[in-house]
């Protein structure tokens, strides 16, 4: 089982390129189990057709710890396996806690050990690194830590700041950093400035994305572009990055 953790600041497209990955290597035989975690709860939108899944929050909130396993996962696109951590009250509580109670749910549930993924995906909004929004980097849940930027300046910095955390995390033996994937905004000098980003924390650059329509038009019909434009250059350049994303993962 090969677990990976995509950190990315809040609107830099991280859901969009998950969703998009797990629903290319779901096309490549591998059984995938995607985690949101992110308070607003919309990482699997576009496997699930739109739809909202319950969260494991709501769940907690409305049936305490009686919950079952189906009730957590829900089966998406290509059979992709979804989950959505949720986040609290607006106003009350910490966000995180959704994230920690989600995961520790899970192994209590032995979700891992029923389902048995060949591919975990947590989707973690990078914006906070501290707290719940940093367990998916410590002992025992993601191999490797990916970061989702593009050029933009508050983008780099909270790459930066991912990339720092991992790095405090390292002599713990938690998740190491596999790589950065370029979600392109084209801004002036992208290239350069990942380029730079790359050097400076020691990381390859594992894929780049172009900055295309096509994923808009697949998101307003709800879906992943892999499953709305099957044909188009998108899907193939998702497809390329879910197997760099893999082999990365694999080292």
């Amino acid at each position: 089982m090969y677990k990976i953790a995509v950190y990315g600041k809040g609107g830099i497209g991280k859901s969009t390129t998950v969703s998009n990955m797990s629903r290319a290597l779901a096309l490549q035989g591998y059984k995938v189990l995607q985690i949101g975690c992110d308070p607003k709860a919309d990482s699997t939108a576009n496997l699930t057709g739109g739809k909202r899944i319950e969260t494991v929050l709501d769940l907690i909130r409305r049936k305490n710890q009686n919950i079952s396993l189906n009730e957590l996962i829900t089966v998406g696109d290509g059979g992709v396996l979804c989950v959505e951590a949720g986040g609290p009250t607006p106003g009350l509580g910490c966000a995180g806690r959704g994230i920690i109670n989600a995961l520790e749910l899970l192994e209590e549930k032995k979700a891992y050990e029923v389902y048995e993924p060949d591919v975990v995906f947590y989707d973690v909004l990078g914006d906070v690194v501290c707290g719940g929004f940093s367990m998916p980097m410590r002992d025992g849940y993601a191999d490797k830590v990916f970061v989702v930027t593009s050029g933009e300046a508050m983008a780099i910095y909270a790459a930066m700041n991912i990339a720092l955390a991992v790095e405090n995390f390292k002599d713990r033996g938690y998740a190491t950093l596999g790589g950065i994937i370029l979600n392109r905004r084209n801004v002036p000098d992208e290239d350069a400035k990942i380029q730079k980003l790359s050097e400076d924390t020691n990381a390859p650059v594992v894929g780049k994305l172009t900055f295309s329509q096509t994923v808009r038009e697949a998101e307003a019909l709800h879906k992943t572009v892999v499953e709305a434009f099957p044909d188009s250059d998108m899907a193939k350049e998702y497809i390329e990055l879910s197997k760099a994303v893999l082999e990365h993962t694999k080292k």
